[in-house]
């Protein structure tokens, strides 16, 4: 069975108006295609966060099986929600949660990969010529048969994943903004519009700090070949397509700027690179914490310095024997082809003068990060943005 997929956001779904205007949306497409239609959708505006919150207030470190059954509801007001809408218009439409459309996933809460999709009840909606709205962001494990939640912004990776079971052509991503941009817009106002991208810039952008995409969906949406298409939800020409296709060949121009506002750079005396991992894993995993993602290490005889984003506090690496800690963000500019040799000179030419200091230089063959201090995050990006 081919469908058309469908996400739509937090911020396209944050009131009742907004949710009412994407129900007529769903109309107008389910007239136009004659394709079945699945929508995933995310928690209501900033509804996981509050929930957070609550949980927070209650308990000074929620257990993340309670805490994914909370979060989890999130999704669920706005299925139901979005459902109520649909069928309102006279759309047969159906809300399933994660579980109930068979997301299976392993056993960790809090940060939970999808292991299979087995969406046999879901399938049997769509042959009915229903709208299947599903709650994006879970799944259920496949042993313990618990609720289990994808990560921030796993909504998207729920999206991918139906995309792919079911073959679709493109997956349609609904947000707030245009498309992907070199620079988020909140800080640099100006940021060019990105109109095609390769699977891999995707990638990059990501998993140095881009907020467009979860990183996972953009991982798993380039491992298996599906087109994505990132529009806004109530002006849809404005859209990013992302795919296979390489326009330009060896071109090394700056694509764009993305950061990790929370960077924490660890230093271990007299202790490996493997033995402290280990310590680490363990300790996280005891606390039930989701593993840190690692930006970059280094180990010599006097110790292991690392550079982390996630979760983890200071009281974490104190407990481990960290000797220094410090909160730092990174800011990275990712490149259409393979980095300049001359982009570092630049860099630092455009630098002279601001007062951001950079604590560390990281290199791969199509990214330059940079670690600065966390006050001047947002002022790095703006000056180094007139690179581009």
């Amino acid at each position: 069975m081919s469908v058309r997929v469908y996400k739509f956001g937090g911020a396209s779904l944050s009131d009742i108006e907004k949710i009412k205007y994407v129900a007529q949306y769903l109309k107008k497409e389910q007239k136009t295609h004659s394709l079945p239609i699945i929508v995933v959708v995310s928690a209501m505006g900033k509804t996981t966060d509050e929930f957070i919150g609550l949980a927070q207030s209650v308990a000074v470190k929620p257990k993340r099986r309670e805490l994914d059954m909370l979060l989890t509801s999130g999704e669920r007001i706005s299925m139901a929600l979005l459902s109520l809408a649909l069928n309102d218009l006279g759309v047969s439409a159906i809300s399933l949660t994660g579980s109930q459309a068979g997301i299976i996933t392993d056993s960790s809460h809090g940060n939970a990969r999808i292991r299979a999709t087995r969406p046999i009840r879901l399938e049997a909606h769509l042959q009915k010529g229903e709208v299947v709205v599903l709650a994006g962001f879970q799944g259920v494990s496949e042993q313990e048969k618990e609720v289990t939640t994808l990560g921030r912004g796993g909504s998207d990776t729920t999206a991918v994943a139906m995309a792919a079971h079911f073959k679709s052509s493109i997956c349609d991503f609904k947000k707030d903004v245009g498309g992907v941009f070199s620079a988020d817009p909140k800080i640099v106002p100006h940021a060019k519009h990105l109109p095609q991208l390769h699977f891999r810039h995707l990638m990059d952008m990501t998993f140095w700090g881009g907020k467009v995409l979860h990183y996972r969906a953009a991982e798993l949406a380039g491992a298996l070949h599906i087109p994505l298409r990132l529009s806004h939800f109530m002006r849809p020409v404005e859209q990013t397509i992302v795919s296979g296709e390489n326009p330009m060949m060896e071109e090394q121009r700056i694509l764009s700027i993305n950061s990790h506002k929370n960077v924490h750079r660890v230093f271990f005396a007299k202790v490996s690179q493997e033995e402290i991992l280990e310590q680490l894993f363990q300790h996280l995993k005891e606390k039930e914490v989701p593993f840190p993602q690692i930006l970059a290490s280094h180990s010599t005889e006097v110790g292991t310095r690392l550079l982390l984003t996630g979760e983890g506090q200071a009281a974490d690496y104190q407990t481990l024997g960290s000797h220094r800690f410090e909160q730092l963000a990174s800011v990275t500019l990712t490149c259409h082809g393979s980095v300049n040799s001359d982009l570092l000179p630049q860099i630092l030419k455009h630098l002279n003068g601001t007062n951001i200091k950079i604590w560390e230089v990281l290199q791969d063959s199509t990214n330059l990060t940079l670690v600065v201090d966390r006050e001047n995050r947002e002022k790095a990006i703006q000056v180094l943005h007139t690179l581009i």
